[in-house]
């Protein structure tokens, strides 16, 4: 197949980014900055008693590439802010509110949903240039082991799988939501909520509701035991309305000073719920085993979202990125399901993360093979405020897959972020 991604191209497009990134790589002089910053946005105290000001920049350049769609190569040049303000606590209560802005500093790619589009002609970017009220919530902690917190806020539930926020994308997901925490058992995390509206990441509302629970059990340090369930009725699409029901254990024991393993074993049921009109039920599962030694992590894993031919196993409010390939041609399960087997390396050198992941994505009915995935990623902290990354996915397609897996797919990220 013919790729329309041409390394000089990249170069020139991926400059400013790489000029921004070299900044970020004096430690030493930013450094110099961290303290006076840190007192200013706790208003000079540094036990916060006047509450703080949170601060996110973050700046990235995407490039998207799919081979033979008829779309030009995709160039988004992007800053994004959060700002936000902490009040302190009082009597248990406490108070966040945060604004959210993405500035489109180049406009060589296209939006497919919301508001602002872009260039129709060019690929898919998913971060509209947009502002919005990312976050506005109270929490009260007056009850014993317990936080109730209440409004537009950012909800991470385990490892993003089903409740995330989307955070790879400039405009995060958040929720209209109430979520109560109690660690009053030791060990055990009960974790309950209901969520009455979603602002999505094209800063559109999503009009749900879904009450959830997730409960989490440790045993030491040798497994973590998680039961959850969702009941999502989605009004605007009835055919995303699912109820599901799953249970994980995971760990990551140590077996001697240098050696830790790390397994995962999860099964989830999904069915039909509210307004749905299909009857189906579906499983997935996520096996996961693999051990560090002296800096290194290998790990292999197979997870299967399910599917009958019509209907398919979907996570539709996950940070489905971090899963199945950072190329995203699996953000909604095919209604063919998905088998997706991957090997996973992962070291730091120098203080600099690397990881490299492989993706072999075949489908559950019908005995489709859609392609292999190649991923990269390259990163490093400076302080607790300072990052660069660069990634990297490419999928592969196999000659006999069709639609929109019949593509080649190419896409490159280089960002540098400040987080106070």
């Amino acid at each position: 197949m013919q790729i329309k991604f041409t390394p000089h191209r990249l170069i020139l497009r991926a400059l400013p980014a790489a000029i921004l990134a070299s900044l970020c790589t004096q430690p030493v002089a930013a450094y110099e900055f961290d303290k006076p910053i840190e007192n200013a946005f706790k208003f000079g105290q540094d036990d916060a008693k006047y509450g703080q000001i949170k601060l996110n920049l973050l700046y990235r350049y995407e490039l998207a590439d799919v081979a033979n769609n008829g779309k030009e190569t995709a160039h988004a040049n992007t800053l994004r802010m959060r700002l936000g303000y902490l009040t302190p606590e009082f009597h248990g209560l406490q108070a966040f509110a945060e604004y959210e802005g993405n500035l489109a500093m180049q406009q060589d790619y296209f939006v497919p949903k919301g508001n602002w589009h872009g260039d129709a002609t060019r690929d898919v970017v998913a971060d509209p240039q947009q502002n919005e009220l990312n976050q506005l919530w109270i929490s009260y902690k007056g009850l014993p082991d317990t936080e109730i917190k209440g409004g537009r806020q950012r909800i991470k539930i385990d490892n993003d799988r089903f409740i995330g926020n989307v955070g790879w994308r400039q405009m995060e997901q958040t929720y209209d939501s109430v979520l109560v925490t109690n660690k009053s058992i030791e060990n055990l995390t009960l974790k309950a909520g209901y969520i009455g509206k979603v602002q999505n990441i094209f800063s559109v509302y999503d009009a749900i509701e879904m009450p959830f629970f997730n409960f989490n059990y440790k045993v030491q340090d040798l497994a973590s035991i998680t039961a959850y369930g969702l009941w999502l009725a989605d009004y605007q699409t009835p055919v995303k309305s699912t109820q599901t029901l799953g249970l994980a254990v995971t760990g990551s024991p140590k077996i001697t000073k240098d050696i830790k393993l790390h397994y995962r074993a999860e099964y989830s049921y999904q069915s039909g719920y509210s307004k749905n009109p299909g009857s189906f039920d579906l499983s997935r599962y996520h096996l996961m085993a693999g051990a560090s030694f002296m800096g290194l992590t290998l790990k292999a894993a197979v997870e299967e979202l399910g599917a009958n031919g019509t209907q398919a196993f979907q996570t539709p409010l996950g940070t489905n990125h971090a899963f199945q390939g950072w190329a995203d041609l699996f953000l909604s399960t095919p209604k063919d399901g998905v088998r997706d087997v991957q090997a996973i390396v992962a070291g730091k050198v120098i203080g600099t993360k690397l990881m490299f992941v492989y993706h072999n994505f075949q489908s559950v009915t019908n005995s489709l093979d859609y392609g292999n995935e190649y991923d990269f990623l390259i990163t490093k902290k400076f302080g607790k405020h300072y990052h660069i990354l660069a990634k990297y996915a490419y999928y592969d397609s196999d000659p006999s897959a069709s639609g929109k897996f019949a593509n080649d797919v190419h896409k490159f990220w280089l960002q540098a972020g400040v987080n106070f």
